[in-house]
């Protein structure tokens, strides 16, 4: 179930860039934090810390694998985010639909103002 907390866990780890890569490397499989943190220039503890802001959000679980603990994608989270912005994106193609109608309206009734208004004045410059 989306909570409005849940939600908020989950944009604010999308926020990060570096949290977005990891992401993005997770969804090929899963991945040590040996290899997670391989291309980033930062300490280990660098990318754990942004490993349990991910951890957090649950768009990440970790394995209990001994030392290793691979890490791996929970997309629920992710689907959620996905299902809340759909929502907007519909309601702002609608609105931007009745925008632009409007707009091709405006501009139609311009176009015929201007050939009411240059018949006039031709009509009025004939003696």
């Amino acid at each position: 179930m989306l909570t409005s907390d849940r939600l908020s866990l989950t944009f604010s780890a999308l926020a990060d860039p570096t949290r977005r890569a990891i992401l993005a490397r997770l969804s090929t499989g899963a991945a040590t934090v040996n290899e997670l943190a391989a291309p980033f220039a930062m300490s280990l503890p660098a990318v754990s810390k942004h490993l349990k802001v991910l951890e957090r959000a649950q768009l990440i679980a970790r394995g209990k694998e001994a030392q290793w603990r691979p890490c791996e994608l929970k997309a629920e989270p992710l689907r959620e985010a996905d299902a809340w912005i759909e929502q907007y994106r519909q309601m702002w193609e609608e609105r931007f639909d009745r925008l632009d109608a409007y707009l091709m309206e405006l501009q139609a009734k311009s176009a015929e103002s201007k050939v009411a208004t240059t018949k006039k004045a031709k009509t009025k410059k004939k003696p």
